[in-house]
């Protein structure tokens, strides 16, 4: 999963007082671009992706930091009534502008660059119909883990950089009150996150708030200095830190505690349905258009869904067979779940046998791909204040701008429950050849504007990992039948995602029902079955990303393989499949159908 994560999406809001002067002015200088007859339909095109860009960086101040942009490092997002009109003007304004931009008139070059972010801002103002913006927080997703994550990826190298963070700390107060609001909107609309995906919530908020400031994940970056720091600037910026921890941090943080102990969580909805929820039902469909890039309805993906649960099964079946198990298919599946032989005894172990894979697998990828990023990636274990409700892992992505790595992040909680038996499949996924060597690919992509380097559409990102972890196939990595059937159970598990979030939020699945389907088909333990359920029940519709788009690729593959025969070349493939970054599904088909007409 990529995470915040790419993580951290550009639909966060920006700041201050001032932010609907900074609104007015970028629809006017819409207005300018558009109105200026001396511009050419490429340049006017140039410049609104350029501006468009900007805006859109000041408006999520924790994506810009993840990107690599650091003007807006001492503040957090606006999220208040009033910026949020702005914002929803603006949007129509972005949408004014494209559609008065004549087409026909735009370059070859220029063409998909228009239609692409024509589409977002359709799309964009689609969502308008509903409330996202009351799910502000979740046990998957909200401040108390997307704040300690941008701190800790600000750059540490400057004194600057210092005040930065001291500021972005002491603007949290301001933050936490607009998120506050919007939960007691939701409260009043009874228009909340399922309660159940609120229970980790008060833990994850106690783990950033220690009494003793310097243990606490906030106040991270004051433990290291860089080297050059004098012993006098590490004391004042210490000692400042600590003053603002235990004045204004610590307390905010504990009346949005209060909050959400004694009002938010006893009040939440406790149906797990979005579609229950006003307007629920095309609130559903519209989350599947979005995370998919498809038109397919919640029954069309449930039907699917159980499709490939069934072919899996029969892979299932094949391996199990190989390992010379004496006992039933559920037997080995709970063997696989309990055996000591299958889990390492420390964090560290886990940790080395992820970077020796990682390592493994960096030696073929020339063999399958003829550009790799120039960015490096790192293996660490994911932080102990969210571990408990997190997924087995997690991508976060480097920025060469920022001078940061990406990293795969691996659980390291409950080791009992973390398999040896997935580790390679996880680490294709998470690592290479998925999201890291994609999602950096793409930011490192020349000639394209900023929106397309850095878009997330979450079919073909997730659609891409999944689809690399049957690259190990061809690596020579699943040399153990053990390893073979964790490379299936990974599959199975989004399989089983097609049916558990589509029966959960549009087919009247309980809670219950979906964990029970899960366990039958998968060798994944309790717990991390119960985690990723509930993952599902606060993020409607994203989970079915995955295996929609890994179905795509691979039947793209398939044709080409058909079409090009001995001529096939499985290196140039991969690069028609990456070379424009992120794009929907069917603009995928259309440019790999476009590669296969040129080669007739």
């Amino acid at each position: 999963m990529k995470k915040i994560t790419y993580t951290v999406i550009l639909c966060l809001l920006s700041t201050f007082s001032f932010a609907a002067q900074i609104d007015m002015n970028y629809r006017q200088n819409l207005q300018k671009i558009i109105s200026n007859k001396a511009l050419s339909e490429d340049a006017k095109l140039k410049q609104l992706f350029k501006t468009s860009w900007s805006y859109q960086l000041s408006l999520s101040p924790s994506g810009a930091t993840y990107l690599g942009f650091d003007d807006y490092d001492d503040h957090w997002a606006n999220i208040s009534a009033e910026k949020r009109q702005q914002v929803k003007q603006s949007s129509h304004k972005t949408l004014w502008a494209i559609e008065h931009i004549n087409q026909n008139k735009v370059s070859a070059a220029n063409h998909l660059n228009y239609q692409l972010f024509l589409r977002n801002q359709k799309l964009n103002i689609e969502g308008e119909s509903f409330p996202s913006e009351l799910f502000v927080l979740t046990q998957m997703d909200g401040p108390q883990r997307n704040i300690p994550a941008t701190l800790n990826a600000m750059p540490h190298r400057k004194f600057k950089d210092y005040q930065n963070i001291l500021k972005r700390l002491q603007d949290l107060p301001r933050y936490l009150n607009q998120s506050q609001q919007l939960m007691q909107q939701g409260l009043n609309k009874n228009i909340t996150p399922a309660q159940v995906s609120l229970l980790d919530v008060p833990r994850q908020i106690k783990a950033l708030i220690p009494d003793k400031p310097l243990s606490s994940p906030l106040l991270k970056p004051f433990t290291h200095f860089p080297k050059d720091f004098s012993a006098k600037q590490k004391k004042r910026l210490t000692q400042k830190a600590t003053y603002v921890y235990q004045k204004q941090v610590k307390p905010a943080w504990s009346k949005l505690l209060t909050f959400v102990e004694k009002s938010y969580i006893p009040k939440a909805n406790k149906n797990i349905a979005l579609s229950q929820k006003p307007n629920g039902k095309k609130w559903y469909q519209y989350r599947i258009k979005k995370e998919t890039t498809t038109t397919m309805t919640p029954q069309q993906i449930h039907a699917l869904g159980m499709s490939e649960v069934k072919r899996i099964r029969k892979e299932m079946i094949v391996v199990y067979k190989e390992t010379g198990f004496k006992g039933s298919f559920d037997q080995f599946l709970e063997y696989l779940r309990t055996n000591p032989r299958f889990f390492y005894k420390t964090p560290a172990a886990l940790l080395t046998h992820y970077r020796d894979i990682a390592k493994r697998i960096d030696g073929h990828l020339p063999e399958l791909f003829s550009i790799l990023p120039r960015l490096t990636y790192g293996v660490k274990a994911i932080p102990a204040n969210e571990a408990k409700a997190q997924t087995t892992a997690y991508y976060s992505g480097g920025s060469l701008r920022a001078g940061r790595s990406g990293t795969f992040f691996a659980n390291t909680y409950a080791l009992n429950t973390r398999p040896k038996w997935e580790m390679i499949a996880l680490t294709m996924h998470e690592a290479v050849p998925g999201h890291h060597l994609q999602i950096s690919l793409a930011q490192e992509l020349s000639g394209l504007p900023e929106f397309r380097k850095n878009a997330s559409v979450t079919s073909f990102v997730e659609g891409w990992a999944l689809y690399a972890e049957q690259l190990g196939y061809e690596m020579n990595m699943y040399q153990d039948p053990y390893d073979k059937f964790g490379q299936l159970t990974y599959e199975m598990w989004r399989a089983v995602r097609l049916v558990v979030d589509t029966g959960m939020h549009s087919l009247g699945w309980t809670r219950k029902q979906a964990i029970d389907f899960f366990k039958k088909n998968s060798s994944k333990s309790i717990h991390d079955i119960t985690v990723e359920i509930d993952r599902y029940i606060a993020w409607p519709g994203q989970a079915l990303a995955y295996k929609i788009g890994q179905l795509t690729i691979s039947k793209l593959r398939h044709k080409a393989e058909q079409q090009l025969g001995n001529k096939f070349d499985i290196r140039e493939f991969h690069k028609i499949v990456l070379e424009n970054g992120a794009i929907p599904l069917d603009v995928l088909e259309q440019k790999v159908d476009q590669w296969l007409k040129n080669h007739q």
